[in-house]
């Protein structure tokens, strides 16, 4: 957790639910805590479900920015991957992702992780693409 940053309870998140798995131990680091790769890989998946139904394309992740890792996430806890669209460009789309706990059997949903995800609409040769 970063240092001077409390846990975030908000009544609703922003966007729209793009996925929700359950933390498992095989994701755990030795403290019982999923690791933050692990919740990377979780918003990028979610975040490029999102662009590519939008844009019609396929997509790829060409930058992350402005992440915040501000509550641990527990073995047993429900990870939700909230998507919202920030801007779209010519060939590119950006999204706002948060992600949000349902701890196991402890109360509230807590948001615990949030960044902006790019992608760029690209063709069968990975060149962009308008959208």
């Amino acid at each position: 957790m970063i240092s001077g940053c409390e846990p975030q309870t908000r009544p609703e998140p922003r966007g729209e639910l793009a996925s929700r798995v359950l933390a498992m131990p095989a994701d755990a680091n030795p403290n019982g805590s999923i690791f933050g790769g692990r919740i990377m890989a979780l918003m990028d998946a979610a975040a490029m479900m999102t662009a590519s139904r939008h844009t019609e394309r396929r997509v790829v992740t060409v930058g992350v920015s402005r992440v915040a890792f501000l509550h641990p996430v527990s073995i047993g806890d429900a990870v939700c991957c909230y998507t919202d669209i920030i801007r779209k460009g010519h060939t590119s789309i950006t999204l706002n992702v948060q992600v949000w706990v349902l701890p196991q059997s402890r109360g509230d949903r807590i948001m615990v992780t949030e960044a902006e995800f790019t992608f760029v609409a690209v063709d069968g040769s990975g060149r962009p693409q308008p959208i």
